[in-house]
């Protein structure tokens, strides 16, 4: 069964899908922010082309683990994306993930534009990665 990581930001959603096996996870996509319903379709959109059976979202915890502002706002929406799909959806602590993104991001491409333009989605894969990592699923 394939996962689809979420990193949700104010102006853009990174996403990332595992392998059928749930194996591994690669940047897929960045949907940029438009009003939620809109957002919303296009994310169910890749749930159903990609067969998604669960969906990871990364959760922004503060460092000493306090959920602020940005959490808050990812829980909203994600309340949201769950009344238009029944999809099971799984919260991940995300502290850090963007910072790795933008670090691998900056070890492998030397075009800004380029670099900045995949940071989320890379990130979305951080995340869903570090979930299948954990063993969070039926094929281990």
């Amino acid at each position: 069964m394939r996962s689809l990581g979420l990193d949700i930001g104010d102006k853009r959603i990174g996403v990332a899908l595992s392998d059928p096996t749930a194996v591994l996870a690669s940047p897929l996509t960045i949907i940029n922010r438009r009003e939620d319903l809109a957002t919303i379709e296009a994310i169910t959109s890749i749930i159903i082309k990609n067969s998604v059976g669960r969906v990871i979202v990364g959760l922004p915890r503060s460092m000493d683990g306090s959920l602020g502002k940005q959490a808050e706002k990812v829980q909203t929406f994600i309340q949201k994306l769950r009344s238009h799909t029944s999809m099971p959806v799984v919260f991940r602590d995300e502290r850090l993930t963007t910072v790795l993104a933008r670090r691998l991001m900056q070890a492998s491409y030397t075009k800004r534009a380029r670099k900045e333009s995949r940071d989320d989605a890379i990130a979305a894969a951080l995340i869903l990665q570090a979930y299948l990592d954990e063993g969070n699923n039926e094929f281990l």
